[in-house]
């Protein structure tokens, strides 16, 4: 999870890839209208959110299912929408884990400059940032290092236990 430009999808395929799991991008889950509104810098309200969060979710309940461990590319800024994407029974399991990819502004607007062909542009990165709830439970890495060197980080926190939100009280 991260805000555009994070790199989420370069390292939610390389993760997907060492660990032999599937990659799903969540990008393929947004409408037509959402991912145009997003290209002409439009941000999205929650409201535009709401439909692609349900989407989301059947996905992951499928997989489950299907016991398929997915990799899911997913902005989830707020943290409505990581609990939108977790069933109940999840908050406080494995089931569902994030991974927060965080870097300053700079950074990723040097980033967003530099790629070409996706919908999402630099023009909404003020807005995502404003709407960055960070979370207080998930696999934080920094993401001025090189994606192999992320991707070390991630799956080596990813071998331990997940901490309870309520373990610092």
């Amino acid at each position: 999870m991260g805000v555009v430009g994070a790199g989420k999808t370069t390292i939610g395929t390389l993760l997907a890839q060492k660990l032999g799991w599937r990659f799903a991008d969540a990008d393929d889950f947004h409408s037509e209208e959402n991912k145009g509104r997003m290209a002409a810098g439009i941000p999205l309200a929650d409201s535009d959110r709401r439909p692609w969060i349900i989407s989301l979710r059947r996905a992951i309940e499928e997989w489950e299912a299907a016991t398929c461990k997915v990799i899911l590319a997913c902005s989830s800024l707020k943290r409505s929408y990581r609990e939108g994407l977790q069933s109940p029974e999840e908050k406080n399991t494995d089931a569902v884990r994030f991974v927060y990819l965080k870097g300053d502004y700079g950074l990723i607007l040097a980033r967003l400059r530099s790629r070409h062909g996706h919908f999402a542009t630099e023009s909404i990165l003020r807005s995502q940032l404003a709407d960055l709830e960070e979370p207080d439970n998930s696999i934080t890495v920094s993401i001025a290092k090189s994606p192999e060197e992320v991707v070390s980080e991630i799956i080596g926190k990813l071998n331990k236990p997940q901490a309870s939100p309520d373990a610092d009280k």
